[in-house]
């Protein structure tokens, strides 16, 4: 979905998914796959335009973002009737990251005060060690503040805020092969 300044993150998300690609991490991308009609959609009593409806040009994840080796396309929102906002809503996400070991999770992206929120709960509600990239999100700011608001839910429900410059000390020393 269309986010104000929300191109201005893909060169700080390319650089953290060029760095967890390196490390042999797991990249998740995440969209919405809305059906046509979508129950978010204001022409049908939602809150948003139309937006990200499957197989529509809209839907697509930004060609300028650099896929890596090995990544996972989850794609959320996709009941006609339900809104999901956050990548563990409706989907398997969780239990896969269970099944392979995962105990951490970083986020990025937009919509900073929706999605990006939901997902970073969902992480935490879901027992993961959240970490949101400060650095690499954006906001809809429906009402002036909402984005601002966010963070700090997301900072007093549990996750770490962080920096490309922070997460690069974090997993070297998490992980000291990555710094060699």
């Amino acid at each position: 979905m269309a986010v104000s300044c929300g191109d201005e993150i893909i060169p700080v998300l390319n650089e953290y998914i060029r760095l967890f690609d390196a490390g042999k991490e797991l990249v998740v991308f995440t969209r919405d796959w809305h059906p046509e009609g979508h129950s978010s959609f204001v022409t049908h009593g939602g809150t948003w335009p139309v937006h990200c409806v499957r197989g529509a040009r809209g839907a697509e994840i930004d060609d300028r973002l650099e896929f890596p080796s090995t990544c996972l396309l989850v794609s959320k929102a996709i009941l006609q009737e339900k809104e999901a906002y956050s990548a563990f809503d409706g989907t398997r996400l969780a239990e896969y990251l269970v099944d392979l070991g995962v105990d951490q999770v970083f986020v990025g992206g937009v919509a900073t005060d929706y999605c990006v929120k939901s997902t970073v709960l969902g992480g935490v509600a879901n027992g993961f060690e959240v970490f949101l990239l400060k650095d690499a999100i954006r906001g809809v700011d429906l009402k002036q503040g909402d984005s601002a608001r966010a963070v700090e839910e997301m900072r007093k429900g549990g996750a770490r805020l962080v920096t490309i410059d922070e997460v690069k000390v974090l997993l070297s020393d998490l992980r000291p092969e990555w710094s060699r």
